[in-house]
């Protein structure tokens, strides 16, 4: 006897809620057992299957990924490397989690430095007394056709906000900024409404940003450290493409 249509989905339904059933009790003795034997790795965000079979991700502080088993007996921290396809899954997925959306920054609170056409766009995080974000603005000028949004953003103590304030309250913010990373240049001092450089901290807080310069690009995909101009272009074009 041909199996009715009623019986079909019975049986789906059936499967559904096994399968079901069954994700969530290994959820919860993942949930468990790294609770009660890591208290430090405080609450897990997610669990989700990965492509290798018994291995699981597991999501912590928002952006954080880790591996485990089905039960919770060992935990794995590195990148996962799909070899046959050659992609690096964990940066895949962490890039993922920490996309932002590039159209909801508050432009107000950066500046534009504008090169070529400025057509591209990117936004930078960066820190006026950051070695590796000055070493970053040198390799940036190979860059054309291209609007960079600079977003103030003073994490390495009080003289750093200092003189992002300077620069802030510059007439023209753009030449005061470069003037100061590339050649040296004190800006001259200035005094004016400085509240958007606490946003940007507090920005930068929201979307976990933890070290400058650290580069948002159209497509919401974004880079911490100080990369070169190639690999800036590599990303733009690949902004572009999407």
């Amino acid at each position: 006897m041909k199996p009715t249509t009623t019986s079909l989905l019975a049986c789906a339904v059936l499967l559904a809620t096994c399968t079901f059933s069954s994700t969530f009790a290994q959820d919860a003795t993942i949930r468990k057992n790294l609770g009660e034997r890591i208290p430090q790795l405080g609450k897990i965000d997610e669990i989700s299957k990965t492509p290798v079979p018994g291995i699981y991700e597991i999501r912590v502080n928002g952006t954080d990924v880790l591996y485990t088993d089905a039960q919770g007996d060992y935990l794995i921290q590195g990148n996962l490397i799909d070899t046959k396809q050659r992609r690096n899954l964990t940066e895949e997925r962490v890039d993922k989690l920490t996309a932002i959306q590039f159209d909801t920054l508050p432009v107000k609170d950066s500046f534009p430095i504008v090169r070529g056409n400025g057509k591209r766009k990117m936004a930078v995080f960066e820190d006026p007394n950051c070695g590796y974000c000055k070493r970053f603005e040198a390799n940036l000028q190979k860059v054309d056709n291209v609007t960079v949004y600079l977003y103030l953003y003073p994490v390495l103590g009080p003289g750093s906000v200092e003189k992002a304030k300077t620069i802030w309250c510059a007439k023209d913010k753009a030449k005061s900024f470069q003037d100061w990373m590339l050649n040296e240049v004190e800006p001259t001092a200035a005094k004016c409404d400085t509240a958007a450089v606490e946003r940007n901290l507090q920005l930068g807080k929201k979307y976990k940003v933890t070290g400058t310069p650290t580069l948002v690009f159209a497509d919401g995909s974004r880079v911490p450290g100080a990369i070169g101009a190639d690999q800036v272009e590599q990303r733009l074009a690949q902004a572009a493409s999407k």
